[in-house]
């Protein structure tokens, strides 16, 4: 992905829609200390670019019922190209599945889960991961409590 250079003004929008994207162009030029129509350009500009890859809502999951959350460490069975394709596939397509990546090490993908319960993820186990031919190994991690959750990067000016 092509890197591009953000100056001060597009680091400061930036940061306000990092906090709360639903904002008004108007609140979002006040807050980043310039007038509406360069925060207006500079938003297309970020959009256009790839910068801003989508605006989206942040859903407390544990509102929508879905409490429980685990990490999976994956190993592949064979670890080649082909293999690791088919896998980056299949985790797009799972919505249990929220982060998916891959990583160095004894393991080849760290996988975030999210489901109602642990019966939930027995399920997806059994059922999804664990059914894959794909998969050697799994080493779950069952979160007990979240510390910090958040999606905003840390940007410097």
């Amino acid at each position: 992905m092509e890197k591009f250079t953000l100056d001060s003004g597009d680091i400061r929008i930036l940061k306000v829609l990092q906090k709360d994207a639903s904002l008004s162009i108007a609140e979002i030029a006040k807050q980043a200390g310039m007038s509406q129509t360069p925060c207006w350009r500079r938003i297309k500009k970020l959009k256009e670019q790839g910068i801003l890859r989508q605006i989206t809502a942040v859903v407390d999951r544990e509102a929508v019922g879905l409490g429980f959350v685990s990490y999976a460490f994956v190993k592949l069975t064979v670890p080649s190209r082909k293999n690791m394709e088919e896998f980056d596939r299949l985790m797009r397509i799972w919505p249990e599945v929220v982060t998916c990546e891959r990583i160095t090490g004894a393991v080849d993908y760290l996988v975030k889960v999210v489901t109602e319960d642990i019966k939930s993820y027995d399920n997806f186990l059994c059922y999804k991961l664990l059914n894959s031919e794909l998969v050697s190994d799994v080493q779950s991690r069952i979160v007990v409590s979240t510390v910090k959750e958040t999606v905003a990067l840390p940007l410097n000016e």
